[in-house]
């Protein structure tokens, strides 16, 4: 293995170091180099390169890139707790928010979260940004391969009304014939996963669905029955793009429709890796709040 082993980060010479990644396992080669599978560090990305392909990220550059991802996180929270506390005065409420301040007790109730990922580190980060975003989210860890098998139960038991399906995923390489499922390390199973659970629940109203990852095959995703999908042109996908989706699905009031832009455009990505269709919020309001 050289001077490489699992858990280190490094970037492929290849590609001119342009995505972080970290060294999942290294398959010992007896016909040709040592080939290591990789995961992207903060894109949803899975790949493999031969060793000699790689080089070790450096601390300094390390810390570099977590500070601008944990900058790039921060910015997008920022924003969307400004755009709540503005949107909480102007509308929502049965009456001008100036005759009601104060009088009248409601409370808030956005959409109830399960996000099943393929990644335990995505899966912690996501979970945290939830937290700070005040959605309530229940995480559970689960290989792209097995999430069609286990997503059903997963449902019966969370019960919840948004639904993230993600972790890796790629173009498997070599290949440019976009449209087939099948030359996609993991498009398949989110695929199969979102067939399984509309056979369970068929409207996209009920559950809201977001499914796929990085370069996913983001038609087969949507045509089975997501709301929203990655990747419409197979670019990387960052690991909180789902999480920013589910904000605005989470936050929207029930007797409103998420215009299909304003979802994507929250994303980090945007529309070239993230896509749509109209959508019903999961926000409700309760009132009186109670003292108690």
């Amino acid at each position: 293995m050289g001077e490489y082993e699992e858990g280190n980060i490094v970037v492929r010479k290849k590609y001119g170091g342009d995505v972080m990644f970290r060294i999942v396992n290294i398959l010992k080669k007896e016909d040709g180099p040592d080939v290591a599978l990789l995961k992207g560090l903060y894109l949803r990305l899975i790949a493999d390169a031969p060793v000699g392909d790689l080089t070790l990220v450096t601390p300094h550059d390390l810390n570099t890139q977590r500070l601008k991802t944990e900058v790039v996180s921060q910015d997008h929270i920022n924003k969307v707790l400004r755009s709540r506390g503005k949107r909480d005065k102007v509308y929502w409420r049965s009456e001008p928010y100036e005759k009601k301040e104060k009088r009248l007790p409601f409370y808030d109730i956005p959409g109830r979260v399960l996000h099943v990922d393929g990644d335990q580190e995505y899966l912690d980060l996501c979970l945290k940004t939830y937290q700070q975003m005040n959605i309530p989210a229940v995480g559970k860890r689960v290989t792209e391969k097995e999430q069609p098998d286990i997503i059903v139960d997963l449902i019966k038991e969370v019960q919840p009304d948004i639904l993230v399906l993600t972790g890796h995923d790629a173009i498997l390489g070599g290949n440019r014939n976009f449209s087939d499922v099948n030359n996609y390390r993991h498009s398949k199973y989110f695929v199969q996963a979102v067939q399984n659970v509309r056979s369970y629940c068929s409207s996209k109203d009920e559950l809201v669905i977001f499914a796929g990852a990085c370069q996913s095959h983001y038609e087969s995703i949507l045509a089975a029955g997501a709301n929203y999908a990655s990747s419409p042109q197979r670019i990387f996908i960052h690991c909180y793009d789902p999480v920013f989706i589910v904000e605005k699905v989470a936050y929207t009031p029930i007797c409103q429709t998420l215009a299909v832009n304003d979802a994507i455009t929250s994303s980090i990505t945007g529309i070239e890796g993230v896509g749509g269709v109209e959508t019903r919020g999961k926000f409700r309001l309760g009132l009186p709040k109670s003292a108690y």
